[in-house]
């Protein structure tokens, strides 16, 4: 029978339908397609914890400088070497991370394809060695994924009572200090946002099916994301911004940065697929990443043609997933070497969205602009050919 003595706070770590651990080492190697960022940068966390002599908040594996370093890169005083998780202004990280040592969350703002979702798994797994405590927003997204749920057989069997109970990743980040991550905050239906409120605010969540309530212990904090081509589904209300510091991750400032940021994600992505090396498809990355910042800026690098841009976002992760795709492509029906017409099919996939008026907008781009350019004779005449 739930407690009625007044309110106690209830541990969820003990609940016994917590899901069955999934960790990836218990796993045969080379099974598991995509680790969790904290298992496949263990190296580089273990590196930076055992060379880490600066303060630490409560029950952080790292100091928030270790944690800028493991996101922005570097080398360490013993020559280990930090791969860049994030490629951009230095600030952004450091407001990140300090804003998770504070007791307000964290709201990541910006277009689709900025690497929100990729900076918040890595803030999470530096932070708490965790990145698996998500909830993923969508429109259909119920109150009991942020606070909790029912085992219903036991409840019917036995009533309310924490075997029954079901905790939320946000339940279990509280309990446990650690870092809760909320995927497409804005895609979560308004009156489902609004449960965090108390929590983020009272550092609370009431059971009152029990007379009980979860205390956020020390460590505790929550990371959100959203993009701005979300404002207007369900913007989030004035209590729940307040509750937030928003940083906005923006686009990539320089087609070399982006180039980069490119090259080292397919690399990542190619390694885990058994693709071809990266290196040998640079020029074509090169091109891919020219053409999306072209048409997403309405102009042309050199600023001496104007351009009207598609409906698609042709973002840095969609460039991602076009390099990927074309790669697959020349290792598995061609030479291995990524070519114009492996990456040719990918790009008229991204930029053409709306049959009508975007194939309208390539057509023009490939004539005014790709036809003309010296040593892009092949790109034009394979992208002539996925559009026909």
């Amino acid at each position: 029978m739930p407690a009625s003595a007044g309110t106690t706070t209830v541990d969820p770590s003990h609940n016994q339908s917590a899901p069955a651990n999934t960790h990836p080492s218990a796993r045969p190697d080379g099974e598991v397609l995509r680790a969790h960022a904290e298992h496949a940068f263990a190296d580089e966390l273990a590196a930076l914890a055992a060379q880490d002599d600066r303060p630490r908040p409560a029950r952080w594996k790292l100091s928030p400088w270790a944690v800028a370093t493991y996101l922005l890169g570097g080398t360490l005083p013993d020559g280990t070497v930090v791969t860049p998780k994030y490629v951009g202004p230095r600030r952004i990280v450091e407001v990140a991370v300090t804003t998770l040592a504070t007791d307000r969350a964290l709201l990541l703002l910006g277009v689709p394809g900025t690497a929100k979702t990729w900076v918040s798994e890595h803030l999470a797994a530096a932070v708490s060695g965790d990145s698996t405590l998500l909830v993923q927003g969508t429109a259909g997204t119920p109150e009991e994924a942020i606070r909790y749920g029912w085992n219903y057989a036991r409840l019917l069997a036995h009533g309310p009572s924490r075997d029954a109970l079901v905790p939320s990743p946000v339940m279990r980040a509280m309990a446990e200090g650690m870092t809760a991550r909320v995927e497409e905050l804005t895609r979560i239906p308004a009156d489902v946002q609004d449960t965090l409120i108390t929590i983020l605010s009272e550092k609370t969540l009431p059971i009152p099916e029990l007379g009980q309530e979860v205390q956020a212990v020390r460590g505790f904090n929550l990371i959100a994301t959203a993009n701005d081509r979300d404002r207007g589904v369900n913007d989030l209300s004035s209590a729940l911004r307040r509750r937030f510091n928003t940083v906005v991750l923006p686009l990539p400032e320089s087609a070399d940065a982006e180039v980069d940021i490119v090259s080292r994600r397919v690399d990542q992505i190619g390694r885990s697929l058994d693709l071809p090396a990266v290196p040998d498809g640079v020029d074509e990355i090169r091109r891919v990443v020219t053409v999306f910042r072209e048409l997403r800026d309405g102009v042309t690098t050199d600023g001496r043609t104007k351009l009207k841009s598609p409906s698609g976002t042709l973002s840095t992760a969609e460039a991602i997933s076009v390099v990927t795709n074309g790669l697959a492509l020349a290792a598995h029906f061609g030479d291995g070497v990524l070519r114009p017409c492996d990456v040719a099919a990918g790009i008229l996939g991204a930029v053409v969205r709306d049959p009508a008026a975007d194939r309208v907008i390539w057509q023009e781009y490939l004539e005014a602009v790709v036809r003309e350019r010296d040593g892009w004779t092949d790109f034009y005449r394979a992208c002539r050919e996925a559009s026909a």
